[in-house]
């Protein structure tokens, strides 16, 4: 299972996430989740009707992925109308959140700041546009949800309305 995580990290790519960019230190010095046991079907059937009722709610057309915390497929629907290369975005987005666990929202903002990190465009296996978002439970990564379709802001807004699922506020 641990094995292929990093996979397509190079050492550079690994010195890049560990901080020496502006914009990511916030998560070298709290640290990422670490991983856990896989998301249930349950939990991930909860995480995609919330993430679904969002993007209905807006009319978005737009495909959900949600995978374990192996970067396997667990659930995975495309709306009505929306387009068929969002597909494979979806899933890119969240395999990139579970292999860096983070979302990938942070790379995103990185590259928007320019300079050093236009690096990150190097490192393979990372998709760095929103709406890749982690699924934790009980402080560790279980899985992630990668959304496409709309702009990045709504992708990002249709993730975190499913992950926000996940451990409903009381």
């Amino acid at each position: 299972m641990g094995g292929n995580r990093m996979k397509y990290a190079s050492i550079p790519a690994i010195a890049i996430l560990l901080g020496l960019l502006p914009g990511i230190p916030a998560f070298a010095q709290q640290g990422p989740p670490a991983y856990g046991p896989s998301i249930s079907l349950a939990a991930a059937k909860r995480v995609m009707a919330a993430a679904e009722k969002e993007a209905i709610s807006n009319n978005w057309q737009m495909t959900i992925a949600i995978l374990d915390s192996g970067g396997h497929i667990v659930l995975m629907q495309r709306l009505d109308n929306s387009q068929l290369g969002s597909e494979d975005v979806a899933l890119s987005k969240a395999r990139s959140s579970v292999n860096f666990r983070r979302p990938t929202k942070v790379f995103s903002d990185s590259l928007a700041q320019g300079g050093a990190n236009i690096r990150l465009l190097t490192i393979e296996g990372l998709t760095p546009l929103p709406g890749g978002v982690p699924l934790i439970h009980d402080g560790l990564l279980i899985g992630a949800i990668g959304v496409s379709g709309g702009s990045g802001e709504q992708d990002d807004q249709v993730a975190n309305a499913g992950a926000n699922a996940l451990n409903p506020s009381p």
